[in-house]
């Protein structure tokens, strides 16, 4: 039997009361991260008796919401982070996009959510780049694409929902990081953890970021950029930072990096520097790495390097880490050779500056 689903396709309706273009230039003078949204959004809707149905790209406007919706009260909630960039021969890509259409699906399984096809993931994410080309920055940056899926059925109970609404909007972006792409300062935090065995810490779901907060809050009082945490169980292993995966860089060559187990977001950014740094000839350890041989690595001087990784921030070396008994620093608090490398491979094959072997980019023709 056909369903709604079978036949989907987006009923597009532009936005009539767009930003002037005078407006939307003079903004991208100084752009920060997450404050300029575009024109349009794209949405899907699905419920229980229809699968997903509605599917449309239209103005970017408030969702009317009732107060008992699901997500207000039990957090069903997931959501992606990725980029479009516009390349200097003047083509608009995604990098990896696909990645993020099973990794949604991945969050969605473990939130007790449906999951959305992977073709109308990527459908939505296309059309939207599509209506708000001009919305991508030319230079160093970016449109930051942000799909998302939340419980909306209206209903007190502790229970799935039974009507979800999947959507994507977009923000024009620059540096994550204030400063550009200095080293960061880390507080390495020893009272708030991120996520347990069991729990959602491989999921991209609000409720892990929700929890974050106050431990980046703490963070930002001891003058830091962001906060690395450790295992919930011994809190001796370093997991990932607020929203980033981590690398060390050691003085063979070598690179670590905490290993997948179910409490850490499995990477994109983090899963394409470990391809980048294999073929390179380095040898990249995923194993547990506890804060203590950091402390000692960074003393002696085995660790020469480390940074931080993820979709918006990219490639973010850490210059010093702080912690309630003291602090210490990072090959003198500089870039190191191999994250400027790295950043610089990853950084060119995203913007279409190097040959692309590996096919991680999505060309999006006539755009």
């Amino acid at each position: 039997m056909r369903t709604e689903q079978d036949t989907l396709s987006f009923d597009i309706t532009p936005n009539a009361n767009p930003m002037p273009e005078a407006d939307r230039l003079e903004a991208f003078k100084a752009l920060g991260f997450g404050t300029l949204f575009s024109d349009h959004m794209a949405v899907i809707r699905w419920s229980a008796d229809r699968g997903w149905h509605s599917a449309e790209v239209t103005a970017r406007a408030p969702f009317p919401m009732d107060p008992a919706s699901a997500v207000l009260h039990y957090a069903q909630e997931i959501f992606e982070g990725m980029k479009s960039y516009r390349t200097a021969d003047g083509r608009a890509v995604l990098f990896r996009p696909e990645e993020n259409a099973k990794r949604f699906n991945d969050s969605a399984r473990r939130m007790g959510m449906p999951e959305l096809p992977e073709e109308l993931f990527l459908e939505a994410v296309d059309k939207l780049v599509e209506i708000d080309a001009k919305w991508i920055p030319e230079g160093e940056g970016s449109l930051y694409l942000r799909p998302f899926m939340f419980a909306n059925e209206s209903f007190l109970g502790v229970r799935p929902a039974r009507e979800y609404i999947f959507c994507v909007i977009a923000s024009s972006v620059g540096p994550y990081f204030k400063g550009g792409a200095k080293p960061v300062t880390i507080w390495a935090s020893k009272t708030f953890t991120r996520a347990a065995h069991g729990g959602t810490g491989a999921a991209k779901c609000g409720g892990n970021y929700a929890a974050s907060l106050i431990a980046q809050a703490e963070a930002a009082q001891h003058g830091c950029d962001q906060v690395v945490f450790l295992d919930a169980a011994e809190k001796k292993w370093v997991e990932e930072l607020g929203g980033m995966n981590v690398f060390f860089v050691m003085e063979d060559g070598s690179l670590v990096t905490p290993p997948l187990t179910g409490t850490i977001l499995p990477g994109i950014t983090r899963n394409s520097l470990i391809k980048l740094a294999r073929d390179e000839g380095m040898t990249v350890h995923e194993r547990l790495y506890s804060f203590e041989e950091w402390q000692a690595d960074a003393a002696s001087g085995k660790l020469k390097e480390a940074f931080a990784c993820g979709t918006a921030a990219v490639v973010a070396a850490i210059g010093k880490v702080k912690f309630t008994e003291g602090e210490f620093e990072i090959a003198d608090g500089q870039t190191g050779l191999v994250t400027t490398k790295l950043r610089e491979q990853l950084v060119s094959i995203q913007r279409g500056r190097s040959n692309d072997r590996y096919g991680w980019l999505k060309v999006l023709d006539g755009v």
